[in-house]
């Protein structure tokens, strides 16, 4: 039966989505385009200082290194384009490939690090948004998640048994993994420090990192108020709040694109009044989605095709284990033994710059 039910909800949460992709472009002469063009290029401004902030991590951790910044924006570009057309965030993968391809010597540890010195930040914003969302009045409490109408949110949240199991079992397997690799655990450990580097420059990370991170979500929050307007909803920091508190928690469940079901269920509870119908806000909430994936995915596949030389993300997937699988073959220790020369998949058609 619960099965059915899964099944059910599922076929309907899609359902609701193409029904309501229908109705944004039966509403696009309403579209107030001038706004949607400043959204757009306040988000691509969001995205480019995000890449600049992760950038400078990457340079403490290799201050010898000769590398460009533009490789590392279109690693970055890249990621969040294909995470925003493919589920299961596999764009996370290809953006740690790409940077540690662009970085001579580097280790996927280390550049995973580097990647993830923003998350203090964001992590801290995150919560002083939910919490402004919570007492609203109109964002649903994580008990209510179950009566949405998203599939993966409201499966999780009405089965919690199966979902504190899930993540049991990712607990375990983490700690297994850690078990399987004990023996070369203190050069992982060295590498991971290596790649947190600049957490432990105060000054430097205030400067390069978190004050980049903090234009960014202005950018961002520029950027949002700006899709509000050319969609009809208003833009406001309020609302702007709220759909920060969206992204945050579809953030946390990446099973579809971009959260493109969890975003659409919430949108229409947080923002469904009397002043707002329900086609207003749908046409916001599928618009807001399908420019954002168009706008990454364009310049994402941009990226690999004229800055990393690949012929499509599948390429560079495809590159991307090649090289993982000759990382475990040397060791991952970057010099026990000879590195294997590149493929020409990983190169390129010409020789990068």
């Amino acid at each position: 039966m619960a099965e059915v039910l899964a099944s059910t909800s599922f076929s309907k949460s899609f359902s609701d989505f193409f029904d309501a992709v229908g109705k944004f472009f039966s509403d696009l002469a309403a579209v107030h385009w001038g706004a949607l063009a400043l959204a757009s290029l306040f988000f691509v401004l969001n995205l480019t200082l995000r890449s600049r902030a992760i950038f400078n991590s990457m340079r403490a951790a290799y201050p010898g290194a000769q590398f460009q910044w533009r490789r590392i924006w279109g690693a970055y570009f890249a990621a969040v384009g294909f995470n925003n057309v493919v589920p299961a965030r596999g764009g996370d993968v290809i953006k740690v490939f790409l940077a540690k391809s662009s970085i001579p010597d580097s280790t996927y540890a280390t550049v995973t690090a580097s990647i993830y010195t923003e998350a203090p930040f964001d992590a801290a914003v995150s919560v002083l948004v939910l919490t402004f969302a919570f007492t609203q009045g109109v964002f649903p409490k994580p008990p209510d998640f179950a009566s949405l109408n998203a599939f993966d949110l409201s499966f999780l949240a009405s089965n919690f048994r199966l979902t504190l199991f899930l993540l049991t079992l990712l607990g375990i397997a983490g700690i297994v993994a850690f078990a399987f690799l004990s023996r070369r655990v203190v050069a992982f450990w060295a590498r991971l420090q290596q790649g947190l580097t600049i957490l432990r420059d105060r000054r430097r990370y205030l400067r390069q990192v978190v004050a980049l991170q903090a234009c960014a979500w202005l950018s961002r929050a520029t950027a949002f108020w700006f899709f509000l307007d050319a969609f009809r909803i208003g833009g406001s920091v309020r609302n702007v709040m709220l759909v920060f508190a969206v992204n945050s928690v579809s953030g946390l469940i990446p099973l579809a694109p971009g959260g493109v079901g969890i975003q659409q269920a919430l949108f229409a509870k947080v923002f469904k009044s009397k002043a707002h119908g329900t086609s207003l806000v749908v046409a916001y909430s599928v618009g807001q989605q399908i420019m954002v994936a168009a706008l990454t995915a364009g310049i994402g596949l941009f990226a690999v095709l004229f800055i990393f030389r690949f012929r499509s993300f599948k390429e560079v997937i495809h590159a991307g284990r090649s090289d993982r699988a000759g990382e475990k073959r040397g060791g991952g220790t970057g010099g026990e033994e000879e590195p294997e020369a590149p493929t020409e998949a990983q190169r390129g058609p010409r020789e990068r710059v």
